[in-house]
């Protein structure tokens, strides 16, 4: 997960793991940033496995990138991504304008305005939870609405209506109902 200070990459990979964790999953979450102020880069990265995790370092080949602002797409941020990873960017573009980064598979979805519209501003990161969870069909949809409404710490509905609009429409670009 890539985005600034303050959208909540770090946070929702703290409630990505913990959703794997209670599906009896082993989960790895852990971040890089640098200067800890609002807008600057931060990344998050999560491991889930079927065994414990004994790895340490940096995921180089990930299944799924979420990029919460899309002015952070880069050779670096895409380095290690191959045509099989999901990669789902908060932009109101659509996917088309993404694609000469390369051929994997892109999904945009105008998160700041589904944020928005439930009362969170420009928090985004239930959105993109809930479309991540739409598109790799895990974690679940109703552990992860569970694990966000234990972990969010205002604006509980409002995270709650955003993981469900983001999962629905990632669902409806699945072609899945």
């Amino acid at each position: 997960m890539h985005g600034r200070g303050g959208q909540g990459a770090q946070t929702a990979a703290q409630i990505l793991a913990t959703a794997f964790f209670r599906e009896g999953k082993y989960a790895q979450a852990f971040a890089t940033y640098g200067g800890a102020r609002r807008g600057t880069a931060v990344s998050s990265f999560i491991r889930v496995d079927e065994r414990p995790i004994r790895l340490r370092c940096d995921i180089e080949n990930p299944d799924a990138v979420i990029c919460f602002d899309a002015s952070l797409l880069d050779g670096k941020l895409l380095q290690g991504i191959g045509e099989n990873t999901i990669l789902l960017v908060n932009s109101t573009l659509p996917a088309e304008a993404f694609k000469e980064l390369g051929s994997f598979n892109i999904f945009t979805i105008d998160g700041k305005a589904i944020a928005s519209r439930n009362g969170l501003g420009r928090i985004v990161n239930s959105v993109l939870l809930g479309a991540l969870a739409g598109f790799l069909n895990a974690p679940g949809f109703e552990n992860l609405q569970s694990v966000i409404k234990d972990m969010s710490p205002v604006k509980i509905n409002e995270n709650l209506s955003s993981c469900r609009d983001g999962y629905v429409l990632a669902r409806k670009f699945k072609g899945v109902a």
